[in-house]
């Protein structure tokens, strides 16, 4: 085993808990974007928190004819550049995401973005940084 870094994508597959999460991002295409150049900040949300969706939201999200809804949903937990918790800290900010909407970022109490909370924070990548939610963003309205 390596010491090497590994971009967005393989650090994601690696880990094993995100396994929704590595099956949503190839259904929606992005794969060769997030294992492009960045630096992206991803808000990744863990297995569990895709559990955590109502019955049958995952198999309706990555059907080919949901690609659209999916890829909006996906890049709500993408940012382009790379913010560490160390940035945030005491602060609460609006954030565009890679998709062109704003999510809000509260690091007044622990990390909240919309209201998913940071559960493992700063995952070093190759291409940027991961941070742990706990639940899925999903698009306001």
């Amino acid at each position: 085993m390596s010491d090497q870094v590994h971009d967005i994508v393989d650090t994601a597959v690696a880990a094993g808990s995100f396994n929704t999460l590595v099956a949503a991002v190839k259904a929606a295409g992005l794969v060769e974007t997030l294992k492009g150049a960045g630096p992206f900040t991803v808000f990744a949300p863990s297995d569990d928190a895709f559990a955590a969706l109502p019955a049958g939201t995952v198999d309706e999200l990555v059907k080919p004819e949901s690609k659209d809804k999916l890829t909006a949903i996906l890049l709500l937990h993408v940012l382009s550049g790379e913010v560490r918790s160390a940035d945030v800290a005491g602060k609460r900010l609006d954030a565009d995401t890679v998709g062109g909407t704003a999510v809000h970022v509260d690091g007044t109490d622990g990390v909240t973005v919309d209201g998913a909370k940071v559960v493992t924070a700063d995952i070093a990548c190759s291409n940027g940084i991961i941070h742990v939610i706990d639940s899925v963003i999903l698009p306001k309205g």
